[in-house]
């Protein structure tokens, strides 16, 4: 199968690579690939792809709120480029998106079927960025994730390791909600997704679910750190953009094909161990 794969350096799109490898793939990387100008299109249509998995994005929470423009110009205008190429080519296209689609009053996990209300800009390009890929490209999937983290990349699981071996306390929110995903753990789950006729909206998260305090209390353990780990509100976190209290989501349209992404405390426990690893060879 002929996959191409945007973000292709990205954290998911590393994990992709490795996964996929047995695939004729095409990356294509940030930034030299661009989602605001017009060769997107060429790009991949000159690659004649099966599928197209679009990871690249936008995707500084925060940021968002200073540069809107710049957000909704890579995560909507960006997926509509890709989705007409995609379309163009006669090829599947599978967008990654966010469990910041939602609000997080709901206080139950999120179906696929629930109504979005984001709360943030980043949420509110993400989710034009899936309408634009539905409108756009006729064999789309929609795949929602939530708190991602790999090898590859900045994200959460490496930043609390690296606090916790070079400072006494770490100040950690304890009232938002969600499931942490490992990006290996979603590649796995996107390569079995590839063998099912899936259109529409599917939800991929770690199994399972946890405060963000409580995931860096988890890793900080799993370490044998002697950081302190200490519960903060949202507001007293200070940061620029709104976030969801509760973004669980359900991931009820996998369950239902039997993929399930691994328990993600068995799924920290691992990266944490193989970080460790890696350290000390």
């Amino acid at each position: 199968m002929r996959i191409l794969i945007t973000g292709a350096n990205g954290q998911l799109g590393h994990e992709l690579q490795y996964v996929l490898q047995d695939h004729q793939l095409t990356l294509l990387e940030v930034p030299e690939f661009d989602l605001t100008k017009p060769g997107v299109e060429a790009s991949i249509t000159a690659a004649r792809p099966d599928v197209v998995i679009h990871a690249a994005a936008y995707t500084d929470v925060d940021g968002a709120e200073g540069e809107p423009a710049r957000a909704m110009a890579v995560n909507a205008e960006g997926t509509e480029r890709v989705a007409k190429a995609a379309a163009a080519a006669g090829a599947r296209l599978l967008y990654l998106s966010t469990d910041y689609v939602f609000d997080g009053r709901q206080g139950v996990p999120y179906r696929e079927t629930d109504e979005p209300h984001p709360v943030n800009v980043y949420g509110q390009s993400k989710l034009e960025g899936e309408r634009r890929a539905v409108a756009h490209c006729p064999d789309t999937l929609v795949i929602r994730t939530a708190w991602l983290y790999g090898a590859h990349g900045k994200n959460f699981v490496k930043t609390i390791m690296r606090q916790a071996l070079e400072q006494a306390e770490l100040r950690v929110v304890s009232d938002q909600r969600g499931s942490p995903t490992h990006a290996g753990d979603l590649a796995l789950a996107i390569r079995r997704i590839l063998g099912l006729k899936l259109k529409g909206i599917v939800h991929a998260t770690g199994s399972g679910d946890c405060t963000w305090y409580e995931f860096a209390r988890e890793i900080v353990s799993l370490m044998g750190a002697t950081a302190r780990v200490q519960p903060i509100s949202t507001e007293e976190s200070k940061r620029a953009a709104r976030r969801p209290a509760y973004a669980v989501l359900a991931n009820a349209v996998l369950d239902g094909h039997g993929i399930r992404l691994p328990q993600w405390k068995d799924a920290v426990a691992r990266f944490v161990r193989e970080s460790k690893t890696v350290a000390h060879a």
